[in-house]
């Protein structure tokens, strides 16, 4: 049961008298109803208050539950020596009168700093009993998402009415627990008895006055009232507790597998995630390696020579990694952002920003098109080639992917996408895919961005200069193979509970 089911079934229990105990020494509350009736004569003999239409008697069937004994259902307008919408005024920029309206009327409180003011003139126009007094109940009677809301005017320090939209209760308070009534009116039965009875668009819902005088209230004896106001009191804030607690638990759960994620990812990049092997070759001289290949590429015309990078500072290093690991720039052992030479009419395919999933997965769609039709003003690449979304806010959302199964091995797409090529088989593709998802590569990328805001990107020369932790060979298959044993169990965590 989470806090809400567990404050309507309060709720609930209290209205139907299971909340307390009932005390037989408590005067009933038909005695108490006979108290009201000759309190309200009273008050109509001595001109105080006007007198009211005859409600008609309850019968049976308008009865939604049973009661206590001791208990009476009585309408709400028997119960109330006022009860009258407010009225629509002229406003005004200052005054000294405030008006409340629905947005004021908030569940046990009210906000009078959402309240407007109403001109001089207008003021003159209102009775008396318009004026708010104090323990008066306020009800939102229009709207929707508000209507049924209900507050106590306990606010003596401002003079106040109510517009069109609150209607005013006014109880005789020494035999009627407003703050009763207003727990009453927050139950869940209760608030779907209004919202049956109320009138109007989906827009705009609406609870006609007579329906509110007519509104039937299960009315205990008066000590019962206040032991289940005071029970209330005591249960509700532990409810609440409890409930910012189940909100807590729910947003840790919620982001524990997206945690999870950034960690394993954050562990691999850091030779912790699986054990080295010293039998491995060492990154160094998988870097020789790599550097000679590319040098025979540059000769052969395959690869085009590129402008040397600095080298990689100590300060630029966010990290220890294993001896037999190095720092390499990226720029240093792929190529960015190539260009393809196709004939004109050959199929490729297409891909928008829109066919690349997001998140730690590795998936996309694609089109298919004409080369002639995207050779011009779209991005190129070719099968295997890594895309890496460069502009806010699919960069942060790690639009990025091993491009695959292109049509005829080629392919063209959105301009606002990175193009990292891995032309040695010395490399894994997915451990670099991989370091592209990592909170290290995403966070730093954000610092780097050019544009204006909802423009910004990341440049080519940020992917270019990005230092990359690079493990031997055989280390990044290993990484890349737990990795795949283990980031699919986050998406179990998913699935049971938890959000990305």
């Amino acid at each position: 049961m989470n806090a809400k089911q567990l404050k309507n079934a309060l709720l609930q229990h209290a209205i139907q008298g299971r909340l307390v105990p009932q005390d037989p020494g408590d005067e009933p509350a038909d005695v108490l109803l006979q108290r009201i009736r000759a309190e309200k004569e009273q008050l109509i003999k001595e001109g105080k208050i006007k007198k009211q239409k005859p409600l008609p008697p309850i019968t049976e069937e308008e009865k939604p539950f049973a009661i206590p004994d001791s208990w009476q259902w009585v309408r709400l307008g028997n119960l109330s020596t006022y009860l009258q919408r407010g009225k629509s005024p002229k406003y005004s920029s200052s005054s000294s009168l405030s008006v409340i309206s629905q947005k004021c009327v908030r569940w046990g409180r009210l906000d009078i700093s959402l309240a407007k003011y109403v001109n001089e003139e207008t003021i003159s126009k209102y009775s008396e009993d318009r004026f708010l007094k104090k323990e008066d109940i306020l009800l939102n009677s229009t709207g929707t998402g508000t209507l049924g809301r209900m507050c106590i005017f306990n606010n003596e320090l401002y003079k106040c009415v109510a517009d069109s939209h609150v209607t005013v209760i006014r109880l005789i308070n020494k035999y009627i627990s407003n703050k009763y009534v207003t727990y009453l009116f927050e139950n869940k039965t209760i608030q779907d008895i209004i919202i049956s009875n109320s009138s109007g668009s989906t827009n705009q819902k609406e609870l006609n006055l007579e329906i509110i005088k007519n509104f039937l209230i299960p009315l205990p004896p008066l000590a019962e009232q206040q032991r289940i106001v005071a029970r209330l009191e005591e249960l509700l804030p532990d409810v609440e507790a409890y409930g910012t607690a189940q909100e807590r638990l729910t947003a840790l759960e919620s982001s524990f597998p997206q945690q999870l994620r950034k960690s394993l990812l954050q562990e691999a990049i850091q030779g912790r995630l699986v054990p080295q092997n010293p039998a491995d070759e060492t990154a160094d001289v998988l870097l020789q390696r790599i550097r000679a290949e590319k040098e025979q590429l540059i000769k052969e015309g395959k690869i085009k020579k590129q402008k040397p990078l600095p080298p990689i500072t100590e300060e630029e290093k966010p990290f220890a990694i294993p001896d037999s690991w190095q720092w390499v720039r990226l720029g240093e052992i792929v190529t960015i952002n190539p260009r393809n030479s196709l004939s004109d009419d050959l199929e490729v395919s297409f891909i928008p920003m829109n066919l690349i999933k997001d998140g730690y997965g590795n998936s996309h769609t694609s089109e298919i098109r004409i080369w002639k039709t995207v050779k011009s003003c779209f991005t190129h690449f070719a099968e295997n080639d890594i895309a890496i979304a460069k502009i806010t806010p699919c960069f942060q959302n790690r639009k990025s992917a091993i491009l695959s199964n292109l049509k005829n091995g080629f392919g063209a797409g959105t301009t606002e996408l990175h193009i990292v090529k891995i032309f040695t088989k010395l490399l894994i593709h997915k451990y670099f895919l991989y370091i592209f998802k990592t909170e290290m590569f995403i966070s730093q990328g954000m610092k780097s961005f050019t544009g204006t805001a909802g423009q910004q990107r990341i440049g080519k020369d940020f992917i270019s200069l990005f230092p990359i932790p690079l493990p031997p060979l055989a280390e990044q298959q290993r990484i890349v193979a737990r990795l795949e044993e283990l980031l699919p169990l986050c998406d179990g965590l998913l699935s049971a509970g938890g959000q990305a």
